[in-house]
């Protein structure tokens, strides 16, 4: 469960300040397959790196699980982005020199787990986004672009995190392979009772989601 509470951010601007995200509140269910859509600088991606402890908020709380994330110190914000969230970017974000395998292995590495176990549960996590056999130890300029954000999911599930956060995973796929990562995403958090949070702009994909926020300048609109 999350829940937050007139969760505010500002960022300094020449002349002034912009209220990236302003007084948002919202509570998401386990389990539960959620949208924030909004227009490019609507405050979305803000959004998402305060609930994923990456930005610190100005004011307001986000309660995962009856821990306020927003009053963490930081040793304790690196455990929570590491056993708590598993990040989906639009860009990937893998790592160029390690292969598939190596990526997903990595986070496990983190958070101390045996060599042995992180090669077993990697190679378990890419066979069921579909990466299987010698894809597998192949770098992520020898996939494609969909084969790419696949293991970005598998590697989002490395460490079993209660949740997901997804920034735009689809935006730089063609609209086939969008659809099959979104059903992937759809599937966990049917299958896994993972809860998902995915920021879109694509309308089609947030009509689909359990939930849909609308952000709109900072602020959410019904």
């Amino acid at each position: 469960m999350i829940k937050v509470t007139k969760l505010s951010k500002k960022f300094g601007i020449d002349g002034g300040a912009v209220n990236a995200v302003n007084n948002v509140s919202m509570a998401i269910g386990k389990g539960e397959f959620v949208s924030i859509v909004g227009k490019s600088g609507s405050g979305k991606s803000t959004l998402l790196s305060l609930l994923g402890g990456l930005e610190k908020a100005d004011s307001g709380s986000v309660v995962v699980d009856k821990t306020d994330i927003t009053k963490l110190p930081d040793s304790s914000l690196v455990n929570y982005r590491c056993n708590t969230i598993g990040y989906v970017f639009q860009s990937f974000n893998l790592i160029p020199n390690l292969s598939a395998l190596q990526n997903v292995m990595l986070p496990m590495e983190f958070a101390g787990v045996s060599k042995s176990d992180r090669k077993k549960r990697s190679k378990e996590l890419l066979d069921k986004v579909g990466i299987g056999g010698a894809k597998q130890g192949r770098k992520p300029s020898r996939l494609s672009g969909g084969e790419q954000q696949r293991v970005a999911v598998a590697r989002a599930l490395a460490n079993e995190p209660e949740f997901i956060l997804a920034d735009e995973p689809t935006g730089n796929l063609d609209s086939a392979t969008g659809k099959k990562i979104f059903d992937l995403l759809h599937d966990l958090s049917r299958k896994e009772k993972t809860t998902i949070i995915v920021v879109t702009h694509d309308l089609s994909i947030a009509g689909k989601t359990d939930k849909t926020f609308k952000l709109q300048d900072g602020a959410l609109v019904k």
